[in-house]
């Protein structure tokens, strides 16, 4: 009888990388003493600006002071968000950093006050500190006895398939001996079912260095040996070759979870659970419950348990919230539980949403009277020059020097944003035309087919009589519709 199996396929999984607006940004770009470079990881300019980022950095950093608030004012295009990002990056992956744009809280399925507690929560993080007893060595040889039900099933009928019963079941039956050693002893362990099945999972092998956490039964796989590097040929680029452990193979060590307090809080809710995590789909969490992780949180720091780890906030267009979100804020941010608030505008002296007041950047007095404010002034013709170079790295486009004279001269005319545009596209019609490097006559073409906001407005006040609900008025009071 022919032995059907089942080939596995294997596919070569690539990681899908798309290039943002602010993809180039490595950090803030400063030195030890927080003095801003002229050009590093990827930030140009701006030295005022990230000098003073560089400082709030610092306090986010110590974490003892709570609740301040900063504005970073200035023009469109003047690097609000790449700053923001750059101090994302800054911080490192432990330190909580949320981002939230202030039209944001208009479109979700809960109060906005909710909407702002649980932006805050995230913002702050909790290092929780646990002991745990695991043995850590390198597999000198795994042997599983299989059971004699299993056994007899493979053996007859030239069938791979287990029997009809539960795989549990089967698991359960298995037995086998696993011997571990470190540079200092080596000891047989008796195994089960469930840390056979773990061991496979993990396909451990003799010649691994592995981790066995004794409380969950969790095994992770550090490496492989060094010692057995030369028994294979040929091995995996991600295949990571480590020391064989030193000492006692059963020894304590310190595990850190890092979370944030909203995912505490979404965890105990009752009526969402740790799914909603995934789903996105946390509702409204009732007051009770965070009093409660509160509570709690407070009685582990006490005992050195666990580690409050103040974050960032990051609200981007902060002029579109309204009055009661400015007065929620007002108070929010006197808890000494709250993060540090970072908000970004592009706005003047405009009116304050929800009212029929103006105030500077569209944000109340008594708000605003709580910020430190950061300006952002407009690029030179250098900076720009730099700026648009780095696009052009990141975008991997190669650009001839006089092509990118050109495009830092329409940067300087229009603005950096529609010249950072015009990088791809005098990169395809490069491509269209089968050259090597972006040329001058790329980049004219590109400037052709796509205007900027004057040539567009310049076209709209010629044509204005042909469109439809025109405000400015024409020569023929027929031709023009005036709205009022």
């Amino acid at each position: 009888m022919a032995d059907f199996r089942k080939l596995s396929e294997t596919k070569d999984l690539t990681r899908i990388e798309r290039i943002g607006a602010h993809s180039h940004i490595r950090g803030l770009g400063l030195d030890s003493g927080l003095e801003a470079r002229g050009s590093s990881e990827g930030m140009v300019g701006q030295i005022p600006a990230r000098r003073a980022a560089g400082v709030i950095l610092e306090l986010v950093r110590e974490g003892k002071i709570a609740g301040r608030a900063v504005l970073l004012a200035g023009q469109p295009g003047t690097g609000k968000t790449a700053i923001a990002m750059g101090m994302a990056k800054a911080l490192g992956e432990e330190t909580p950093f949320a981002v939230m744009a202030g039209s944001e809280l208009f479109s979700l399925e809960m109060s906005k006050t909710e909407a702002l507690t649980q932006a805050f929560r995230r913002a702050i993080g909790v290092r929780i500190k646990e002991e745990t007893e695991i043995i850590e060595g390198e597999v000198v040889e795994i042997v599983i006895d299989r059971p004699a039900s299993l056994a007899s099933t493979n053996s007859s009928g030239g069938s791979s398939h287990p029997p009809s019963s539960s795989s549990s079941s089967v698991s359960a039956t298995k037995t086998g001996k696993l011997t571990l050693k470190t540079t200092d002893m080596e000891t047989v362990y008796e195994l089960g079912g469930k840390l056979i099945e773990a061991l496979s999972k993990e396909k451990v092998q003799s010649g691994d260095v592995i981790s066995l956490d004794k409380a969950s039964g969790k095994v992770t796989k550090l490496g492989r040996s060094i010692g057995r590097s030369r028994d294979y040929d040929a091995v995996g680029p991600h295949t990571r070759f480590v020391r064989c452990p030193e000492g006692e193979l059963q020894k304590r060590k310190e595990v850190v979870h890092c979370v944030t307090l909203h995912e505490i809080d979404v965890i105990n809710s009752r009526t969402q659970g740790f799914l909603a995590l995934f789903t996105g789909d946390t509702g409204e969490i009732r007051a009770e419950v965070r009093e409660q992780i509160d509570t709690k949180v407070a009685e582990w720091r006490e005992e050195g348990k666990a580690e409050i780890v103040p974050g960032v906030l990051f609200i981007d267009e902060i002029h579109m919230l309204d009055i009661e979100c400015f007065s929620f804020l007002n108070r929010a941010l006197e808890n000494d539980m709250a993060p540090i608030l970072v908000a970004a505008t592009n706005r003047g002296i405009t009116t304050i949403r929800g009212t029929s007041y103006r105030s500077p950047h569209g944000i109340p007095l008594d708000f605003l009277d709580r910020l430190l404010i950061i300006t952002t002034q407009p690029y030179n013709e250098t900076e720009i020059r730099q700026i648009l170079e780095i696009r052009a790295q990141e975008e991997e486009v190669d650009m001839a020097a006089d092509a990118m004279v050109l495009l830092t001269k329409i940067g300087v005319e229009t603005s950096l944003r529609y010249a950072i545009h015009l990088i791809t596209v005098a990169a395809l019609a490069c491509q269209k035309r089968r050259g090597r490097a972006v040329e001058m006559e790329d980049v004219s073409r590109a400037y052709q087919l796509f205007v900027d906001v004057k040539r567009s407005t310049q076209y709209l006040m010629e044509y204005q009589s042909q469109f439809m609900f025109n405000e400015v008025p024409g020569d023929d009071d027929d031709d023009a519709t005036m709205i009022p």
